[in-house]
C-alpha cells in the first residue's frame, strides 16, 4: 500500500473515530444544578464535568470542592469498554472504568489500589440537555453514602 493510500485510510479512521465520539450524549460540558441535586453534607461537590475527544479515547476533567472546601481536579483518559484506566488527581480512586450500557446509560466504577470504592450510573436525559448521576460509596468514617448529581449541558 503506497504513502497516499495509508494516509486516506488513516483520516477515515480518525474521522470515524471523531463522529462515533460525538455521536456520545455524554459529550461536552455539564454544570452542577444544585437545585436539583441531593449530594449528602461533605460529600465533594463536582461542579464542572468536561467530556472531550483524546485521539480514539475520551478525556473527563472534574473540577469541584472537596469535603474540606477546598478546589478539586482530576482527570481520566480512556474508552466507555469496562476497563480499567487511571485517573490524576482523585484522593479516593486511581482508576476508573465507564461502561456504556444503552445510548443513555453509562456504569462508572472508581478503585483505589485494585478496590472498588464507588459505584454509580450516569443517566442522559432523553432531550439530551441534563443527565444524572448516582453514586454509592463509603466516606471517610466508612459510612455509606448515595450522592445524585443533577448536571445540565452547557
Amino acid at each position: 500500500m503506497n504513502k497516499k493510500a495509508v494516509g486516506i485510510a488513516l483520516a477515515v479512521l480518525f474521522a470515524g473515530v471523531a463522529v462515533s465520539l460525538a455521536a456520545d450524549g455524554n459529550m461536552g460540558i455539564w454544570k452542577l444544578n444544585e437545585a436539583k441535586s441531593k449530594i449528602p453534607a461533605g460529600a465533594t461537590r463536582n461542579h464542572t464535568v468536561t467530556y472531550t475527544a483524546a485521539g480514539d479515547s475520551i478525556k473527563v476533567t472534574v473540577d469541584g470542592t472537596g469535603a474540606d472546601g477546598k478546589p478539586t481536579h482530576n482527570e481520566w483518559t480512556g474508552k466507555f469498554d469496562g476497563k480499567d484506566y487511571a485517573v490524576t488527581g482523585d484522593p479516593t480512586s486511581d482508576s476508573r472504568s465507564y461502561k456504556k450500557v444503552d445510548a443513555s446509560t453509562t456504569e462508572i466504577t472508581l478503585k483505589k489500589a485494585g478496590k472498588v470504592t464507588a459505584t454509580g450510573k450516569i443517566v442522559l436525559a432523553a432531550d439530551g440537555k441534563s443527565r444524572t448521576v448516582t453514586v454509592e460509596g463509603m466516606d471517610a468514617s466508612g459510612k455509606k453514602i448515595i450522592s445524585k448529581a443533577v448536571y445540565d449541558k452547557q
